[in-house]
């Protein structure tokens, strides 16, 4: 079996500016699977200077077996929000560094939140807290992306000086916040982050649309092909009609800012069972295309202010 690491670590989920970027490295051994000497004082990002950061980010590029950058834009972040961001960097990070040919048996990844679920990588990903401490390769992949992502913003901060981007990074300090207050954003700043996003209230269907935008996405991801999406007559309505090789998906979309009074998934009553029961068994019994196919409830998960996908479960 393969033992070489592939280590991925994300740096500039919670700015309120610029992009976030995820590192992915995999770094040499020799045949006894020591590493070279260089190796050794790598770390978790935050606990260099960063003089040392851009010192070890060159060696890394330079050495390292293959070496990736996925980047997501503010933009993309407003439109997808965090969580989806997270998996299209990861996505991109590992894409890049595939290209290299360079085969690798284990994909660690710092944190709780496996970013490749649903995709052929799936398998070989385990999640480590503090992994960016504990493995090396995920320490090379928080320094590359911490660099790269600090330049980005110094870059940034020649074309809005105003801002003192090359001092907080787009972080929520005391300084960028007073900045904002004074000028207002820039296109850099994600306008769905507080203290960006707008007072006025999002109707009803805007916070329906966004959560079946981003259950459809994970379904497509996962292979799904989307038969109908909102599809309502006088008598039922469904969110979201999926097949799957020979299975037909009815997905109800549930969303909820706080779990104080329960999840998502506590939303979906013996009531609400019924009702999704009733209108899979109207729209077969109309669709005749999809007899053959076997009926399955399904509930997506959409959690928190910054619309996280949670998950997404056959209730049958």
């Amino acid at each position: 079996m393969n033992k070489t690491i592939l280590g991925v670590d994300e740096v500039g989920r919670g700015p309120w500016a610029g992009p976030l970027v995820i590192g992915a490295v995999i770094l040499p051994k020799d045949a006894e699977g020591n590493y070279p000497d260089w190796v050794a004082p790598l770390t978790d990002s935050k606990k260099l200077s960063e003089k040392k950061r851009e010192e070890y980010s060159k060696i890394i590029l330079k050495n390292a077996l293959a070496a990736g950058l996925g980047w997501v834009s503010s933009e993309e972040i407003d439109s997808l929000g965090l969580s989806e961001s997270l998996r299209l960097a990861t996505r991109r990070a590992v894409k890049e560094v595939q290209t290299k040919k360079v085969p690798f048996g284990e994909i660690i990844i710092d944190g709780t939140q496996n970013f490749l679920a649903g995709t052929a990588l799936e398998k070989y990903v385990t999640v480590l807290k503090k992994a960016d401490l504990l493995i090396k390769e995920v320490s090379a992949a928080s320094i590359i992306a911490k660099v790269a992502r600090d330049n980005y913003m110094k870059d940034l901060a020649k074309k809005f000086p105003e801002y003192g981007f090359e001092k907080h990074v787009g972080y929520g300090t005391k300084l960028h916040k007073q900045m904002l207050e004074q000028f207002g954003p820039c296109p850099e700043h994600r306008n769905s982050f507080k203290p960006l996003k707008k007072s006025d209230k999002i109707t009803t269907k805007e916070l329906g649309d966004r959560a079946e935008n981003l259950v459809a996405n994970y379904l497509v991801r996962s292979g799904h092909r989307i038969v109908a999406r909102n599809h309502k007559t006088r008598f039922y309505e469904i969110d979201i009609v999926s097949t799957k090789d020979d299975k037909i998906y009815f997905t109800e979309v549930k969303y909820r800012k706080s779990q104080y009074r329960g999840t998502s998934l506590d939303m979906v009553t013996p009531k609400k069972l019924s009702q999704m029961t009733f209108a899979a068994q109207s729209f077969l019994k109309y669709f005749k295309d999809f007899e053959n196919y076997s009926p399955l409830l399904a509930v997506g998960l959409i959690k928190g202010e910054d619309f996280e996908f949670d998950d997404w479960l056959v209730l049958d």
